[in-house]
This record gives C-alpha cells, sequence and structure tokens, in this order.
C-alpha cells in the first residue's frame, strides 16, 4: 500500500519560515520524481516545486528564491523549506510521487500552511 504523509504545516507570520516533510511508503522511492503542489481556496490546483531522481529541481516562479526542494532518499522523505512566507502563499500542500517512467502516480492527503499576522 503506497502511503505520503505530510507534515509540518501550521499557522505562521508573514516573513516566517516553515519546512514541510513528506515521508513515502510502499513504493521505491528513488525511482520517482517528487513535487509539492498547492491549492488555495478557489484556485485551481498549483505546482510549486519538483526534484527529479537526480535532484533536479524546477520551482513555480512565484517561489523561486524563496522556497527550497530537497531529497533524501535513504529516508523516502522529501521536504519543502518555505522561506519569506507570505499570505499568498496560504495553501493546502499536496505531496506528489511521479514514476519516473511508468504511469505511476501518487498524492499525499495534504497539510495546511496558513500565512496570516
Amino acid at each position: 500500500q503506497v502511503q505520503l504523509v505530510e507534515s509540518g504545516g501550521g499557522l505562521v507570520q508573514p516573513g516566517g519560515s516553515l519546512r514541510l516533510s513528506c515521508a513515502a511508503s510502499g513504493i521505491i522511492f528513488s525511482m520517482y520524481t517528487m513535487g509539492w503542489y498547492r491549492q488555495a481556496p478557489g484556485k485551481q490546483l498549483e505546482l510549486v516545486a519538483t526534484i527529479s531522481r537526480g535532484s533536479t529541481t524546477t520551482y513555480a516562479n512565484s517561489v523561486k528564491g524563496r522556497f527550497t526542494i530537497s531529497r533524501d532518499n535513504a529516508k523516502n522523505t522529501v521536504y519543502l523549506q518555505m522561506n519569506s512566507l507570505k499570505p499568498e502563499d496560504t495553501a493546502v500542500y499536496y505531496c506528489n510521487a511521479k514514476h519516473f517512467m511508468i504511469s505511476s502516480n501518487f498524492w499525499g492527503q495534504g497539510t495546511q500552511v496558513t500565512v496570516s499576522s
């Protein structure tokens, strides 16, 4: 059974930081591109960042320079370090695992991030 379990969300003031974690089980983690997506109320799901098997990263323009995605294949975990948070970063953040070759795609349950004073 595949599970992606996110943690680390919460309430933070503007300018603050949070680190999200996503622990994967039931998959060969190193075979997957990992990603973080977010969905704000009333808005579409948005790609935040991805990290490939070889640790190549991509970021949405809105988070470049503020967020950093990383992975630890020994711990089957992907992280999203979020700095200089803004109210517009408020959303539910979802972890995604996409196999590099076959059609295999999994999602976590989401973790709420709220940026507010």
